[in-house]
């Protein structure tokens, strides 16, 4: 075996460092390293290792093009650091993928070359403040992160609390409501006025898409909904205004239309009233007949100004039964099969509870058994209105 001489060749050319040389090399870059790891601030980190290449190599200046940060006397002129200049030492400064995260300019002083010792640590200083920049970055998005998804806890806090709060006390009626959103906040909509003269005005709607845009556009439909639902006005007329003002509020708007039921009761004549602008049907079960839907009678709120809609009034004698919901519901699938609307129906026609929060427990634990526990794709809003086979008081 060779015997270790006292010199450490380092590069071809008869170039070399000397042991206590490479020595005093390993405990500069071990410092450096500490320097430029002592920070989570991408600015900071790119600062010191402009001063240690300055201060501590003794370089006339060094530069991180494209960030405005320079040091030293060879950068007070803006000296142009992307032209071709031999006097300018580059240095990548790649991530652990290989991609680009900033460049080193180094200019010794004088225009001289630099020595085997000065880029061999400059590689080395190059390589820490790569890691020390990455790092810098990935804590910076995860503090972003943390803070959108803090927002976003308070956004869904703000929309729950938006819903009805209380339900309503209606005697010989069962009322209950569900709504389960697919992100941290969604654009389905529902809630419950109400009225003048005893009646009880009901929506269910969707907006268009998904996610915090809906959900901003669910709370400004929320607003302009009750500022004109408080009036009590005929179902047609509300459906039309909030039609025209959806479409008011300009292009983002009618792209994220709404479509929506309308429902008031009338507990005391055991009838119900529907409008119906371009949302799934309602399904509608009375005692001794057929399950009926009740149909679209109109386009979705925003899509077409001008749009005029038709209401139904209906019986709700003792024993019927009533379910409006989203997409979400029926838009459930186990492969390539869908829940659908046809299966919703039928397992709202077999439940066999009177009781209106029993039925959408039943509802969903049928949807949940279909998908397997499947993560959910999509906002699932639901309300179910029963009435009782008597006058007796019914508790939702």
């Amino acid at each position: 075996m060779q015997t270790m001489t006292a010199e450490f060749q380092l590069a071809a050319g008869g170039e070399t460092i000397g042991l206590q040389q490479q020595v005093a090399r390993l405990q500069a870059l071990l410092e450096a390293s500490r320097q430029v790891h002592s920070t989570i601030r991408e600015e900071e980190v790119l600062e010191a290792v402009l001063r240690i290449v300055v201060r501590e190599l003794e370089m006339a200046g060094a530069a991180f093009p494209g960030t405005g940060l320079a040091y030293g006397e060879a950068f007070i002129h803006k000296i142009d650091t992307n032209s071709a200049n031999d006097s300018l030492h580059h240095y990548l400064l790649a991530d652990r993928d290989g991609r680009r995260l900033a460049e080193l300019v180094v200019a010794p002083p004088g225009g001289r070359k630099l020595t085997l010792y000065e880029a061999d640590f400059l590689e080395g200083l190059a390589l820490q403040a790569a890691v020390a920049l990455e790092n810098a970055r990935n804590h910076k998005r995860n503090v972003e992160f943390a803070r959108v998804q803090q927002d976003l806890e308070a956004a869904r806090e703000i929309q729950r609390s938006l819903l009805p709060q209380t339900l309503p006390a209606i005697a010989g009626y069962s009322l209950a409501f569900r709504l389960a959103t697919c992100y941290e906040v969604g654009g389905d909509y529902l809630d419950i006025v109400s009225q003048p003269g005893g009646s009880l005005l009901m929506a269910v709607a969707d907006v268009a898409g998904k996610g915090l845009a809906s959900a901003i556009m669910s709370t400004g439909f929320r607003s302009a909904f009750r500022a004109m639902a408080i009036t009590g006005p005929p179902l047609v007329e509300l459906a039309a205004r909030m039609n025209l003002h959806h479409w008011a509020e300009g292009e983002e708007a009618r792209r994220r239309y709404v479509t929506a039921i309308f429902l008031r009761l009338y507990p005391e004549a055991g009838e119900i009233e529907v409008v119906n602008a371009g949302h799934n049907p309602g399904f509608l079960i009375e005692p001794g007949k057929p399950p009926r839907t009740l149909d679209a009678a109109g386009a979705p709120l925003g899509l077409l100004p001008g749009m005029s809609y038709a209401a139904e009034r209906l019986k709700f004698p003792p024993g019927a039964r009533l379910l409006l919901y989203t997409d979400g519901l029926t838009e459930v699938f186990k492969g390539d099969e869908e829940f659908g609307t046809q299966r919703l129906l039928n397992e709202f026609s077999n439940c066999l509870s009177t009781r209106a929060d029993a039925i959408l427990d039943a509802l969903w634990a049928a949807i949940d058994d279909f998908s397997g526990g499947s993560p959910q794709r999509d906002d699932m809003t639901a309300l179910a209105l029963c009435r009782g086979p008597d006058s007796t008081e019914m508790p939702g």
